[in-house]
């Protein structure tokens, strides 16, 4: 049986553990090679899955020779750029880690590369894929707690990775942020205009670079968006997810980034010159059925190539997503209010 999709595997490291096993399992893949800086660990991730295919360490000649038309990018960030853009080139489409990119002209040239080539390049956002966040998205956006005006969200893991993150030098905004930002925009359904954001690197921080941040966004329907964040808090810790609230003209939500979420309204027997008003709380079971996390967005990516459309989190889209994260960082190096054109 011919397979629809002949799968090149670049970056051979951890995050491709969570790849790999979940496109071995679709009936229309085939892994056609992997490649890595390190043949070593090539060899290894397809003796481990039992791929079948050779191993590589350069990418053109892979491209050359293996007649991919499917490149998952497993690369660290600052190689992003040049694995998909060679891929689009060599007539390939694109699954990627995030970040889209390192920096926003790499962004805008990915971008522009895709749309050119007539392939695409979706981005791995698996948080957009958990049913309790689809919950909470389906809260604000149903208007039950009225127009959104302040959107929060805490991150606080004390995280020991070791390797590439802790030499970073802005390893939570760069590598982790960019999952929250995108959870913002797509909860609210509202795109980023500027920013303010201080970095900073705590007492104790294991990490190199700047491990904590706090920015200040404002979003293009006018609502506020705050994040405040760490990757070296040892205890307290929030979940990976956060701990979000949304606040609007007729009531709040929550996500504590775990359980389902919920909202409080106003009671209806309030006295409208009461002080405080009485609200409700409504816990709204999830009702959103698709998979989760890496498995859900892959499918997503997959889905979108089988029905010719570009997926939920296409470059196109992701890139304002980056765009924050950029933007943030930027302010945090200038002390200045920045302002956000993707």
């Amino acid at each position: 049986m011919d397979k629809r999709f002949k799968i090149l595997q670049v970056g051979c490291g951890g995050i491709s553990n969570a790849w790999v096993p979940h496109v071995q399992a679709r009936d229309d893949v085939q892994f056609v090679g992997a490649v890595d800086i390190q043949l070593k660990s090539a060899e290894a991730l397809i003796a481990k899955y039992g791929l079948g295919c050779p191993a590589f360490t350069d990418l053109t000649v892979a491209l050359r020779d293996t007649g991919a038309n499917l490149v998952i990018d497993n690369t660290i960030p600052e190689s992003h750029h040049e694995v998909v853009a060679a891929a689009l080139r060599a007539g390939c489409d694109v699954f990627g880690e995030k970040p889209l990119a390192g920096t926003l002209d790499d962004a805008r040239d990915m971008v522009r590369t895709a749309r050119e080539t007539g392939h695409s390049y979706s981005v791995m956002q698996n948080r957009r894929f958990i049913k309790n966040n689809r919950s909470f998205q389906k809260i604000v956006q149903s208007g039950i707690i009225g127009q959104p005006g302040f959107i929060q969200s805490d991150f606080f893991i004390g995280a020991h990775f070791g390797g590439f993150r802790d030499l970073m030098e802005s390893p939570l905004l760069l590598d982790m942020a960019i999952h929250t930002f995108d959870q913002a925009r797509f909860v609210t359904g509202a795109h980023a205009v500027s920013v303010y954001c201080q970095e900073y690197n705590p007492p104790g921080s294991w990490y190199k670079g700047n491990a904590g941040a706090t920015a200040i966004f404002e979003f293009s329907n006018g609502m506020v968006y705050t994040y405040s964040g760490s990757w070296c808090a040892t205890g307290c810790n929030t979940s990976w997810e956060c701990f979000w609230r949304v606040s609007g003209t007729g009531g709040s939500a929550c996500w504590d980034g775990e359980g389902a979420p919920w909202y409080e309204i106003p009671e209806t027997d309030n006295d409208p010159a009461s002080f405080i008003w009485k609200t409700g709380k409504v816990t709204p079971a999830p009702d959103w059925e698709g998979h989760e996390g890496h498995q859900g967005c892959i499918e997503e990516m997959f889905t979108a190539l089988l029905e010719g459309r570009k997926a939920e989190t296409d470059c196109a889209d992701n890139i304002h997503s980056l765009a924050m994260v950029l933007a943030a960082m930027e302010s945090a190096k200038t002390s200045q209010k920045v302002r956000i054109d993707s």
